[in-house]
């Protein structure tokens, strides 16, 4: 194999790709990125046997063949160099000689033939949209995800399509986000499946381009979403989601409508003095004012006073307070729309118009 390219050219592809290695693998040759040239183009591919990304790139001049490099050496290697440098690699036996300039490396190398296959089932749903649009649902929900949650079904993203309904929900068992949206693609199709955490967060890293249009293929065991020149993979989470649909079946107390900003500030200065472990915080609810009050064991407290638009009887309930911020943080709008259920069993947090997205907060026992 022997080939010349634009540093330019490899650094993003090997960026990509890197971001799916860990550091610590099961197999040696996993922590490599497979280079595969014919036809005049270079195949890079990573992999950690869950998440898969491969990015093509088109070669003129080389030699083919194919083999696998250590990920993280190689791309210390293309970042250092200057830029707008061409790379020259040419594989000697087993080891690969790479020079640009005055700079020459000698770099051991795997055979192509050991790298292990992803296995991919026949894709059963296959429907295109904006690349925006996709960043825009992931990132409303993936806050919200489990992290090695043992229910792990909620270490993961819930997507369902009906026809050309979009739905993406994330939960960790004590708040929940929910993004509905539609598609201009009729599909014909009703799944639901379970995309993994760490999928979640490397396709939302490789969504950069919000104009792109993206290919979304899935079946009941992966999912392949085409980005340009970028394939990315994953394997699915098998199981099956819970129903929470039984939230919105419920009474709930008048709206609270409050300034966002307002109650982000209140909030980021009484949770100094919360429980560092539990950060509860209190909300007393009467009229139009809103008291946010905590205290923790070493008997320090403090509250705060926010103005708010409420019509209904005066109530109090107690809240995770970084989840509070992050659904409000969350919000496009400049006002925030609080709904706490009759039983105090959760709170919806939402805009006042209409919007693909809402939050949803359990209460907590201080």
């Amino acid at each position: 194999m022997k080939f010349i390219i634009n540093r330019e050219l490899l650094l993003t592809p090997l960026q990509q790709i890197v971001n799916v290695i860990e550091k610590r693998q099961t197999m040696p040759i996993l922590a490599n990125v497979l280079f595969r040239l014919t036809h005049n183009q270079l195949t890079l591919t990573g992999t950690d046997l869950e998440v898969q990304i491969v990015v093509k790139v088109a070669l003129d001049n080389e030699i083919e063949g194919s083999i696998t490099i250590p990920a993280r050496k190689l791309l210390d290697i293309c970042r250092l160099l200057p830029s707008g440098a061409d790379i020259k690699f040419d594989l000697i036996d087993s080891k690969l000689k790479i020079t640009s300039g005055r700079s020459r490396f000698s770099v051991s190398t795997l055979k192509a033939d050991d790298y292990p296959n992803f296995e991919m089932n026949t894709m059963d749903c296959q429907f295109t949209m904006q690349a925006g649009q996709l960043k825009n649902a992931l990132d409303k929900t993936m806050f919200c995800m489990a992290n090695q949650d043992i229910r792990y079904y909620l270490n993961g993203i819930m997507l369902s399509i009906f026809n050309q309904q979009l739905k993406l929900v994330g939960s960790d068992g004590h708040r929940l986000s929910i993004y509905e949206d539609k598609i201009e693609q009729e599909t014909g199709m009703e799944m639901r499946i379970i995309i993994p955490r760490k999928g979640v967060i490397e396709l939302a890293r490789l969504l950069d381009d919000d104009e792109l249009e993206v290919q979304i293929e899935f079946s009941r065991n992966n999912i392949r979403v085409v980005i340009g020149t970028l394939i990315f993979s994953a394997k699915l989470v098998d199981s099956k989601y819970p129903d929470f649909s039984k939230v919105f079946e419920q009474a709930f107390n008048s709206p609270i409508h409050i300034q966002k900003q307002h109650l982000k500030d209140a909030l980021t200065r009484v949770a100094i003095l919360s429980n560092e472990k539990f950060r509860g915080v209190e909300f007393v609810i009467d009229g139009n004012n809103l008291q946010i009050s905590t205290n923790n064991p070493e008997h320090e407290e403090a509250d705060e006073e926010v103005a708010i638009e409420y019509l209904g009887e005066p109530l109090a309930i107690a809240f995770n307070s970084q989840y509070v911020l992050d659904a409000v943080a969350n919000l496009d709008s400049e006002l925030a729309v609080l709904t706490i259920a009759e039983n105090a069993s959760c709170c919806f947090i939402e805009e006042p118009s209409a919007q693909k997205y809402k939050f949803i907060v359990m209460p907590m026992r201080l």
